[in-house]
């Protein structure tokens, strides 16, 4: 049974692994594969008994507590201005999402739509990575200012990686939808800092 506190930050931990894996795609075209796979896994699971399920065993987050601490610790150079702005567009894009019924629901109906290409084609498929890619597009981004996603010109030219930037985006505010559900506010990264700090170091020692 995992720790209500290490539970209750799950969904922080997901938007920030988000953020870090689609920073690492624009700046290198590369990106922990077991992370990515975690994180595209998370959107299509809409109906899981417990938090955790959500994103399978507690190490496939691991980028994510490690960015927690990182950002959230006592040591100023080791923060990310570049990501702080990528996990704070993604938590207001997911405000937007909840107060627009009619995107809601159409995002409930194109993730169905994914599920059911799952029974024909595998989950690495171009097909599905792209579909992911498009429901971010179509749904979330109009909802909010386009991110600016910095990074290396090469990278972020090449149609898979704009694929995989905008479905890991997808996820962050999936993930930030379920941070929400269990109680989480932006507030609260500033106010509750050094307890969601805890909660993250405390997830990384059980995975050591």
């Amino acid at each position: 049974m995992l720790d209500a506190a290490i539970e209750k930050q799950l969904g922080l931990a997901g938007v920030c692994q988000a953020a870090r894996l689609v920073q690492s795609i624009a700046r290198t075209g590369e990106a922990d594969k077991q992370a990515v796979e975690a994180s595209l896994s998370s959107i299509l699971v809409t109906d899981s008994d417990t938090t955790q399920q959500v994103f399978g065993q507690l190490e496939n987050l691991k980028t994510g507590f490690q960015v927690i601490v990182a950002q959230l610790g006592d040591h100023n150079s080791k923060k990310d201005t570049e990501l702080t702005r990528y996990i704070a567009s993604v938590l207001g894009l997911e405000r937007k999402l909840a107060r627009n019924k009619k995107a809601m629901n159409e995002l409930g109906e194109r993730i169905s739509h994914v599920q059911r290409q799952l029974a024909h084609m595998d989950f690495e498929s171009p097909q599905i990575l792209s579909s992911l890619a498009s429901i971010y597009s179509d749904v979330i981004s109009p909802l909010a200012p386009k991110i600016q996603i910095a990074g290396n010109p090469s990278c972020l030219s090449q149609p898979l990686n704009q694929h995989r930037v905008r479905a890991l985006l997808l996820a962050g505010v999936r993930a930030a939808v379920l941070w929400r559900q269990l109680g989480g506010q932006r507030r609260q990264i500033l106010f509750k800092r050094k307890a969601i700090l805890r909660s993250a170091q405390q997830a990384l020692r059980l995975m050591n």
